[in-house]
């Protein structure tokens, strides 16, 4: 077992998009966050090893190695840490797939794509804009949309989960982490027929 996990041995990067600290913790906006913590649970890995601006955890799904990574860079400048586990482990975009929040989805919904671009999420903008592709399969899992016009979107996505939607929550991220075992297997197909509701 030893050497198990050297450099050359990831095969696959999944990265949940957030905010670090205490501030942000449980927010619409951390929502890549809490799923790939439910990841990690369902794995048996602590993703708190700091790497690449990052904190990480190697574990494997479906047989494959795969990295887990919550950047600590702020939503932002998620390439930052994204691109530097990339040319480390010289992962292509094909394999590295973002989880992250959708206030086009309602809670509970989750759609998974292939590529495309970043819909105005600004943690996928800049990992597409330092990585210089838009090839990254994602799994995008609803927040819901502003309840009202005066709610301005950045105190909307900061804004907490009531206790019903944190109970939805859990079972989408379950999803979410058979979506990712499905892609990490190469059949993003399935996972989309099955998932994208």
């Amino acid at each position: 077992m030893f050497g198990l996990f050297n450099s050359g041995s990831i095969e696959y990067i999944a990265v949940g998009l957030g905010n670090p600290g205490k501030k942000y913790e449980n927010t619409r906006h951390n929502t890549g966050f809490i799923a790939i913590d439910k990841i990690a649970e369902k794995y048996g890995c602590n993703i708190n090893r700091l790497k690449y601006n990052a904190l990480t955890a190697e574990c494997v799904i479906a047989g494959k190695k795969v990295l887990l990574m919550k950047p600590q860079t702020f939503m932002n400048l998620s390439g930052e840490a994204v691109t530097q586990a990339m040319n480390f482990y010289k992962i292509p975009a094909e394999k590295v797939v973002i989880i992250f929040d959708d206030i086009s989805l309602d809670v509970g919904r989750m759609r998974i794509r292939r590529k495309g671009s970043d819909g105005g999420q600004r943690g996928v903008r800049s990992i597409i804009g330092l990585s210089g592709s838009e090839n990254f399969p994602r799994i995008k899992i609803g927040i819901g949309e502003k309840p009202h016009s005066g709610w301005q979107l950045a105190d909307w996505v900061l804004s907490r989960f009531t206790k019903e939607e944190i109970e939805t929550l859990d079972k989408v991220t379950d999803n979410a982490c058979k979506a990712l075992e499905y892609i990490v297997s190469g059949n993003i197909d399935k996972a989309m027929s099955e998932y994208n509701s």
